[in-house]
């Protein structure tokens, strides 16, 4: 009896330890993301349920990759059982085995513990092979990395050997109920009661220490995931997703703009980098990763982190590790000093290949003899070369499991560089500065914005001044005014609607940018002159409707102008109302086109307003098409490389992402490569030059494909691009 009560005593004393270490870590890790800037989470914790079951329940995200989102799904539920059975377990073990959980037909109750710790094993057995058998390049390996490993096959095997041996001791016959602890007591069948009895608890005693140190063990690492991550995501955004902050440049109190150090992200950005699992998926889509330039986003969130909870120790006095005696905390991560100027070495033979920029991330991050509050955020924690990498094509976002959003943060240190430090690569800076002066990135003549309209074969595009009685206005943009490529996708639009009786005009050299090129590349006050000179020109001139052929500024109008108060608009892509007028019989796609076509999705078309199918029944419209899609397309399409103001800024490490892109589209053998967006026709049109296949691969939007099915051409226009004559 005196041995049973020292049992108990010891058991309550060391969970209690354990349990305190565990909220020491917590709480200290709270302490950091208290000095971010204050969010408004009643605000974000609206509406949750649906999504929030889906996502941490449903696991939905995890199985977007289905292998190891099924081996996730049974370790989650897997654990879930187990706590049943480790409670079951722990009054075992203090009974001195006289008790357990009093759970009706506790035979079966058993066969699920020991079946659960089976699939367990066997799922963590495919987990180390993916690391360290398939190697795959998006998982870390080493020690820490696999110190969960450890964790649970040992958790688990205590467990097991904690029942056999309990068979053992207390004389329980095999049963196919208990068919592992029965299979282990066979094996031990010839010891005592006694010796039996002693096994047990050693591995009781181990089974509770691994547990409780598992416990203190996952907030200090990125398991922190376990608890931070359904936070995380049942405070998502609940705004249209990629939507960026509203800056009040009007703040006289505002001593900076952007992020400029840690502190200056918000609160619910600081529990991304907490909930971050370190997975690798995001790192595994990205454009920038793939083509070898340094921006890694998982490692954007790492990195970002681990300065926090630094900083954090240091302007707290907290420590985040327990018990710190085990711990050193002698400087700080930073940039190595010696390379953190030179970029991932490319030297892939494939068309994509995330390990240089990986490898060149590892090599970079380490360690250094300084102090963590006299680091600079930008410099000493990200290159400005990350920063400027980012095509904002939100595929990281878009994979992430546990809701983190990358893309705002690079926004937000480009927002400090451009507007705090007037900061920014050249070729960008002469962009923004042509579309101040003259509306658009050339620095072309802003009367010379409605030239292509006179270039329409048989109708006159009118403007809101000949036609003040439209329905849509067509808001060209600049590329479509200015461009000489992407004029034809104006021209194609303009005949389209004409033909299908649209009421339509556009604003002529009254027309601005829409302002989406200066707000992904940090120039807020460029952004919000624009956007309200753009609203107020709406306002004069009654538009309640708008079509743009531009994927940005739909976004932008769509989703960013209420902000700013635009209000009561209706605003669609062109493949949007090219569908709907198709459906309602006011286009007729008639003429065979005979081409094998693959579709680019647009990533502010596709992940950022989730267009996918228009595109595509456009394209199906239309006789004689053949659909061949791209190995990554629709929600995985790879960017480009245009966002983000990448349009206008040269790539200088790795290979383009543009190439990458147009190699994975002629994987599919087509003849011509559609797309919905004038940046991409770019892109990919320079692609299938670089490539030497642009006789005889095309690209075209689709509504120069649907144009050549509803007016009709010769093969030998098809092929070489040309302006169609009207047939007679």
């Amino acid at each position: 009896m005196a041995g049973q009560i020292m049992n108990l005593l010891l058991f309550l004393a060391i969970s209690a330890y354990g349990v305190y270490l565990f909220y020491k870590a917590v709480y200290h890790r709270y302490l950091y993301i208290k000095m971010g800037k204050p969010s408004d989470f009643r605000i974000q914790s609206k509406g949750r349920w649906g999504e929030f079951l889906s996502q941490v329940f449903g696991q939905k995200k995890l199985l977007k990759d289905p292998k190891s989102g099924i081996m996730h799904i049974v370790i989650f539920y897997g654990f879930i059982i187990l706590q049943f059975g480790a409670l079951d377990l722990i009054i075992k073990g203090l009974s001195k085995g006289k008790w357990h959980l009093p759970i009706p037909l506790y035979a079966w109750f058993g066969l699920s513990q020991e079946l659960t710790v089976f699939a367990i094993l066997v799922a963590m057995g495919y987990a180390a092979y993916r690391r360290y058998g398939e190697k795959l390049a998006r998982l870390k390996r080493g020690v820490k990395p696999s110190i969960v490993v450890y964790f649970i096959f040992t958790l688990m095997f205590s467990v097991v050997l904690s029942l056999g041996f309990e068979r053992l001791w207390l004389g329980m016959e095999g049963s196919a109920y208990a068919p592992i602890s029965s299979g282990i007591a066979a094996v031990f069948s010839g010891i005592s009661p006694a010796a039996a009895e002693v096994l047990f608890y050693i591995c009781w005693w181990a089974h509770l220490i691994i547990l409780l140190s598992f416990l203190v063990y996952v907030p200090q690492s990125k398991h922190f995931h376990i608890i931070t991550a359904p936070i995380n995501i049942w405070l998502r955004r609940s705004t249209p997703v990629g939507k960026l902050s509203k800056l009040d440049l009007e703040d006289e109190e505002a001593e900076s703009f952007g992020v400029g150090k840690i502190e200056d992200f918000t609160q619910k950005q600081m529990i991304d980098f907490y909930a971050c699992v370190e997975c690798g998926r995001c790192s595994n889509v990205c454009p920038a990763t793939n083509t070898g330039k340094v921006l890694s986003p998982m490692h954007l969130i790492t990195k970002l982190r681990d300065h926090l909870t630094e900083k954090g120790t240091a302007v707290t006095g907290k420590s985040p590790y327990v018990p710190e005696f085990a711990f050193s905390t002698h400087g700080a991560h930073a940039l190595a000093t010696e390379v953190q100027s030179e970029g991932a070495q490319w030297n892939s033979e494939g068309i994509t290949d995330i390990r240089p920029t990986l490898a060149w991330q590892k090599s970079t991050w380490s360690v250094q003899d300084k102090a963590p509050e006299h680091l600079n955020l930008i410099g000493d924690v990200m290159t400005e070369e990350e920063i400027w990498s980012c095509t904002t094509c939100r595929n990281c976002e878009d994979q992430c499991p546990v809701g983190n959003e990358h893309v705002d943060k690079i926004i937000d240190l480009r927002r400090h560089l451009v507007l705090m430090e007037g900061n920014m690569p050249h070729e960008g800076q002469r962009a923004l500065q042509n579309i101040e002066r003259q509306g658009n990135p050339w620095g072309l003549s802003r009367n010379a914005r409605a030239e292509w309209s006179g270039e329409v074969e048989g109708i006159k595009v009118p403007t809101v001044k000949d036609q003040p009685q439209f329905e849509y206005l067509f808001f060209v943009g600049s590329m479509g005014s200015y461009d000489l490529r992407s004029r034809k996708i104006s021209r194609a639009l303009a005949r389209l609607l004409n033909e299908s009786g649209v009421s339509f005009a556009i604003l002529g050299n009254e027309e601005k940018n829409s302002g989406d090129t200066p707000r992904r590349m940090g120039n807020e006050m460029l952004f919000q002159q624009l956007c309200m000179e753009n609203i107020e020109l709406f306002e004069k001139y009654g538009v309640r409707k708008i079509v743009t052929a531009c994927p940005h500024t739909f976004n932008t109008f769509k989703n960013e102008y209420p902000d700013f108060g635009l209000e009561n608009v209706e605003v669609l892509h062109h493949s949007e109302l090219l569908d709907q007028l198709i459906q309602a019989g006011k286009l007729n796609p008639k003429h065979e086109v005979k081409e094998r076509i693959t579709y680019h999705d647009s990533c502010y078309l596709g992940r950022y307003n989730n267009v996918y199918d228009q595109p595509r029944n456009v394209l199906r419209a239309i006789p004689g098409v053949e659909l061949a899609e791209m190995a990554r397309s629709r929600e995985n399409g790879m960017c480009c490389g245009a966002g983000g103001g990448m349009m206008w800024m040269e790539e200088t490490s790795g290979t383009r992402v543009n190439l990458a892109r147009t190699e994975q589209a002629l994987e599919v053998n087509p003849t011509i490569i559609s797309s919905a967006c004038p940046y991409c026709l770019t892109m990919m049109e320079d692609g299938t030059k670089m490539k030497e296949v642009d006789d005889h691969v095309k690209a075209k939007d689709i509504a120069e494909i649907l144009e050549l099915s509803v007016f009709g051409g010769t093969p030998a226009e098809r092929n070489q691009g040309l302006e169609l004559e009207v047939s007679k």
